[in-house]
């Protein structure tokens, strides 16, 4: 049998023997905020495969979680793994603008069908409500690692049920914030020279659920997808494209770029299906040499504006 056939086996024999268990005991087992998630769900659908098992695991135990996959899972079963993870898992790279519009929305927004914004099989739905709940959160892919970048509370947690599932289960480490605060993050991080991107999950009522401020040193999505294949990131539906006549060939560009996107032949030059439209090498030009253009064939920008 196949190693990816057998964890997902596994996983659904696991899951049916906990919910046998559980179903009797949650109200005093589990916290409000998961009783939540199994209601909306329905508690066959939370334990069938690795539904909201999976939920479950990755959200109380982060830290470990993204240090399994990212040394152990990532590497005995990669190959076999790749698209049935990132169907499951993956996140959308955001424009800094966009990223502030996600946080700053003050209506009610409900899309049902993102499959040009989120070109994946499952988790196609963005969902935000009034009120918008923002939680503060330490990032599980930077404290995975011995030596990682700082500050660490910069993933924001956003909506209920998954804001109350964070700070029922990680008192203390977490914090709910404001919108301004949740700007206030953003800003620093762009500044930074680090990247946003919102992440969105087949369980957990298929919606969009967290932005994260990623750096290419700590991000296990962007080395899952730079060093092992993982389609884990969609394009932001922009590409960066270069003027040679302006460009001065410093370089920098390609240090920046956290998708290996850029090379540098006398002038840098853009490697069309790599970039992910981030935009951190238009930003940080310092001859104003390189200019984003939006691309349709990279699908569409996740602007709530528009949507």
């Amino acid at each position: 049998m196949r190693p990816a056939l057998v964890v997902i086996g596994a996983s659904t024999a696991i899951g049916l023997a906990a919910a046998a268990w559980l179903a009797a005991r949650r109200g005093r087992l589990l916290r409000p905020s998961t009783r939540q998630v199994i209601s909306l769900m329905g508690l066959g659908r939370f334990f069938r495969g690795l539904g909201g098992l999976h939920f479950y695991i990755y959200g109380r135990w982060p830290v470990a979680y993204v240090r399994f996959a990212r040394t152990c899972l990532v590497r005995l079963f990669g190959r076999r793994l790749k698209r049935w993870a990132a169907d499951r898992y993956h996140g959308k790279v955001l424009q800094h603008q966009q990223a502030r519009a996600l946080v700053t929305i003050n209506r009610e927004i409900v899309c049902e069908d993102l499959k040009r914004v989120i070109p994946y099989r499952t988790a196609r739905k963005l969902i935000l409500r009034q009120p918008l709940e923002i939680v503060a959160f330490p990032c599980p892919c930077r404290l995975s690692r011995p030596v990682h970048c700082q500050p660490v509370d910069v993933c924001l947690i956003v909506g209920r049920p998954f804001t109350q599932f964070m700070l029922e289960h990680h008192s203390g480490r977490c914090r709910q914030i404001t919108q301004a605060e949740a700007l206030e993050i953003i800003d620093a991080e762009h500044r930074r020279g680090h990247i946003h991107s919102a992440w969105f999950k087949d369980v957990c009522l298929e919606r969009f659920y967290v932005i994260c401020n990623c750096c290419k040193c700590c991000c296990g999505g962007i080395e899952a997808m730079v060093r092992y294949g993982f389609p884990m990131l969609a394009s932001s539906g922009y590409v960066a494209e270069v003027d040679w006549q302006q460009c001065h060939g410093c370089g920098q560009c390609v240090e920046l770029c956290p998708f290996e996107a850029i090379g540098l032949h006398q002038v840098a030059q853009v490697r069309w299906e790599a970039c992910m439209g981030c935009g951190l090498c238009a930003q940080r030009c310092p001859a104003g040499a390189i200019g984003l253009r939006q691309d349709a064939s990279k699908g569409e920008p996740l602007d709530v504006t528009v949507l």
